[in-house]
């Protein structure tokens, strides 16, 4: 009797601390998707570190080689980023650990990169199940380079300006619209009976979320014949940043489309993949010694 009482106080503690670290990073302007990560990871740590542990840096480094050992090193640092910010919060700053260091990349990889023709067959795809609500938000993310979180600010309003003002995380930007975009939007809340609001919404009326548009554009993959590692909102994103950049060569005017701080955030859209890279050593003609066949 006593063993359980004890389990249920360790309970209601523990849930009373999750509840006050996702107030704290509410109060952090933690985006909704963020915190639910954030609290996969910690659960993660402590599944790891075992229940009722008191754990020590020992415990945390170990964990960390853990995470290198089992995921990539981005994933990893991802992780690691989410566990330090529960241990500060915990008041356990003798417990946080630094990320893995990363060699900064001087190609894109190919393997994962969604082409252009991969997203037409994606778009037609949708098309073709009449799924005319996905075939529009693959299109709108893709021309405009929109982020995923920021989807709800296309809005039948926002159509007259051809303006989305996005208000997210205490910043404010403004993503453009392109004509044609508009006027199919129109058409489709006029179908759809749409008057006012987010566009891209479920059956009950509520905005789309991240978890809704990744299972429809899966669905797509056999479909349109392309691979499902390589459908997910943000290499739509890519696909924009990516074809601007080509265009325009304008890595300044590229940040402020993709709504980035810092131009070295963006400067992984102008690099050109392992296969142009290979081509252009190819190319320039250095090597002199020729392999001769003996009879």
């Amino acid at each position: 009797m006593e063993q359980k009482m004890e389990q249920k106080t360790e309970e209601k503690l523990e849930k009373s601390l999750a509840e006050h670290f996702i107030n704290t990073l509410k109060a952090e302007e933690k985006s909704k998707a963020t915190i639910e990560k954030y609290m996969r990871d910690v659960m993660n740590f402590l599944k790891y570190a075992g229940e009722g542990t008191t754990f020590t840096k020992e415990t945390v480094v170990s964990y960390k080689q853990h995470l290198a050992d089992n995921y990539a090193v981005t994933s990893a640092n991802s992780m690691l980023a989410a566990l330090n910010a529960f241990l500060r919060f915990l008041g356990r700053g003798d417990c946080v650990v630094k990320a893995f260091r990363i060699q900064k990349a001087v190609f894109r990889a190919g393997e994962r990169e969604l082409t252009r023709e991969e997203y037409i067959r994606l778009v037609k795809a949708a098309e073709k199940k009449g799924d005319r609500r996905l075939s529009l938000l693959i299109q709108t993310i893709c021309a405009t380079g929109i982020r995923i979180s920021e989807l709800p600010f296309i809005t039948v309003e926002s159509l007259a300006g051809r303006r989305a003002n996005v208000s997210l995380k205490g910043k404010n930007r403004t993503v453009l619209l392109p004509a044609e975009l508009c006027k199919e939007l129109r058409h489709y809340t006029k179908e759809q009976g749409i008057v006012k609001g987010s566009i891209f919404i479920t059956r009950s009326g509520r905005p789309m979320d991240r978890s809704n548009i990744l299972h429809s554009m899966k669905a797509l993959c056999e479909e349109a014949g392309v691979d499902k590692s390589k459908v997910f909102p943000h290499n739509l994103r890519h696909l924009f940043a990516v074809t601007y950049y080509n265009e325009e060569k304008d890595i300044c005017h590229l940040a402020d489309l993709l709504g980035h701080s810092s131009i070295n955030t963006t400067r992984i859209y102008t690099l050109v993949s392992c296969a142009v890279q290979e081509e252009r050593i190819e190319k320039l003609g250095l090597l002199l010694c020729q392999h001769q066949d003996t009879a």
